[in-house]
């Protein structure tokens, strides 16, 4: 993937100019004004977002909306816990560095409850080596996405671990 299709989570603000997310590569104004055809997603998904940075949080809200996702938020695990037995999400998005409650905590505490073990947990972090994935995978994460990633990264682990879209 070149440079210029991988969108950091923080710069996705573009996307929310169009009304759904465009797939298969950089969005610009040309593709936009020749017509050129386009792979137009709606998913149907109730997705939870835990990460104590607002923007982040924010920033996958407003991309996550724009492909028809309901989106919740937390700023922590202990948040989001209670949240989730409200909501009930899909799927959950968590970063790994948190205040309180860490993603591997949280993911643990998730899988750990038999109403919740079989929701997808995804691990985000801006962490990249082997052990952080080996120690996600054993508190039972089903994918380790490494910040920054890009807007197919978030819909690829929606359709591969939800089965919508």
């Amino acid at each position: 993937m070149v440079l210029h299709e991988k969108i950091n989570i923080l710069n996705c603000f573009r996307v929310g100019e169009y009304p759904a997310l465009i797939l298969g590569g950089h969005v610009d104004d040309e593709s936009q004004t020749t017509g050129k055809t386009q792979q137009l997603i709606n998913l149907n998904v109730k997705v939870m977002v835990i990460d104590d940075s607002k923007t982040i949080r924010r920033s996958a809200e407003t991309l996550l909306k724009k492909v028809g996702c309901e989106v919740i938020t937390a700023i922590d695990g202990f948040e989001a816990l209670a949240k989730i037995t409200e909501h009930k999400p899909d799927i959950i998005f968590v970063d790994i560095m948190m205040p309180r409650l860490d993603g591997y905590q949280t993911c643990a505490l998730i899988k750990n409850n038999q109403n919740f073990k079989a929701t997808p947990v995804i691990m985000l972090s801006s962490k990249d080596s082997i052990f952080d994935r080996a120690r996600g995978r054993i508190v039972g994460s089903e994918k380790y996405l490494t910040k920054p990633f890009s807007r197919e990264d978030l819909i690829n682990a929606i359709t591969t671990h939800v089965g919508r879209g």
